[in-house]
């Protein structure tokens, strides 16, 4: 697994995001991919980045 999908993957749970219909997803998607490109590599702090920036509670 990618350090993106592993990241992504850990957002979802981490809002306790389970339906991958979810709007929610594709937004944090884009947020992850936005921040990998930043030059981050660990999967946590850019998961912890992409919940934060997005302001999405931790559920």
């Amino acid at each position: 697994m990618t350090r993106l999908s592993t990241a992504y993957e850990q957002a979802l749970r981490a809002i306790g995001v389970q339906d991958r219909n979810d709007p929610l997803t594709e937004l944090i998607a884009k947020k992850i991919i936005e921040i990998g490109q930043t030059g981050l590599k660990d999967p946590a702090a850019i998961c912890g980045r992409a919940v934060e920036e997005l302001g999405l509670p931790k559920g």
